[in-house]
């Protein structure tokens, strides 16, 4: 069974339209709603692909109430904590060629005693005999930097293996309990490090520190340019080409997904993660890849890293964090 925990889910309404035009009235093509959250669309991917998932969430108000009936229509064991806040609402505007303008909204911010129950639901769900818990995306109000690092010792000592998935001082808080893979993109993984990041020889080299800082295996995301996992079996690069890209809303979290549910470890997850985030890229909205929508033939996994490769989106402005945040 694969665990997720979404400290701070949402629904996500997208809509397809021609163009977004600033100050326009727009007519979208077609909409949807879909259940949203990091954590969330990791249990979504799982179950699409057959497995039993159970998702940790906090859920309140009549959008909390629609979220729960999504899943559970979606074959997912709710583990739902009652908070007093409602849960957020975040919209998408996706263009013919997969450009992606997107909402947030806050979402609401939690008792010191909700954050609580959140993080008890989640160790007793892992010690039930959860094979992988999988807890992503930013932290809601209320919850403070070291929320994750709490949830990662819990997890640990309930018995499971923990992958995470966020970024910033949340991420380096985490790593002092050694989380077993972490999955940032290239910019998380730029900010943990405090560097730009050019080459995916840059990136590997930015991976290496982050193990050496905690992390069991790093699981990272370079865009058009690929995935590398850097783990105690060594390192590797694959890429899954795409012609044409729909919608990327959710495409990381499924590529995660795949990765857990084919073990976690080594070259056969990473081609199970590029299949399932390549698979996930050609559909609507942030519709999780089935079986049927994967294409494992036309990924490519290697250990002859092409570490010269330029990133394709390298950083072109001075870096934000100071030297102070970085990982060392």
């Amino acid at each position: 069974m694969i665990l997720t925990v979404t400290p701070n889910p949402s629904l996500d309404r997208t809509y397809e339209i021609p163009a977004l035009t600033r100050g326009a009235v727009l007519r979208a093509g077609a909409d949807r709603v879909d259940p949203g959250g990091k954590g969330v669309n990791v249990s979504r991917a799982v179950a699409a692909a057959g497995h039993r998932t159970t998702a940790v969430l906090p859920l309140g108000g009549p959008e909390g109430t629609l979220l729960s009936r999504l899943l559970t229509g979606q074959g997912i064991d709710v583990a739902a904590v009652a908070v007093a806040g409602r849960t957020r609402v975040n919209v998408s505007a996706v263009e013919p060629d997969g450009t992606l303008t997107k909402l947030n909204a806050a979402g609401p911010e939690l008792t010191a005693a909700e954050s609580e129950a959140l993080l008890a639901a989640a160790g007793r769900h892992a010690a039930a005999g959860a094979a992988w818990t999988v807890c992503c995306g930013s932290l809601p109000r209320g919850l403070d930097d070291g929320w994750y690092a709490e949830l990662v010792a819990r997890t640990h000592r309930a018995g499971a293996r923990i992958a995470l998935d966020t970024s910033g001082p949340a991420l380096l808080r985490a790593l002092a309990e050694r989380p077993d893979v972490i999955k940032p993109n290239a910019d998380e993984l730029a900010d943990a490090v405090g560097r730009r990041l050019v080459t995916v020889g840059d990136a590997v080299e930015a991976a290496e520190e982050l193990r050496a800082a905690g992390a069991g295996a790093v699981l990272a995301s370079l865009g058009p340019a690929g995935q590398v996992l850097v783990d105690g079996t060594g390192t590797w690069f694959g890429s899954a080409p795409v012609a044409t890209v729909r919608s990327d809303v959710g495409a990381g979290d499924a590529s995660l997904a795949g990765f857990v549910t084919a073990g976690g470890v080594g070259p056969d997850a990473l081609a199970a993660a590029l299949a399932h985030g390549a698979a996930a890229v050609r559909l609507p909205g942030s519709v999780m890849p089935a079986p049927a929508d994967l294409r494992p033939e036309e990924v490519t996994v290697t250990a002859d890293v092409p570490f010269g490769r330029p990133l394709s989106l390298p950083r072109t402005r001075p870096h934000p964090r100071s030297p102070e945040g970085a990982v060392r």
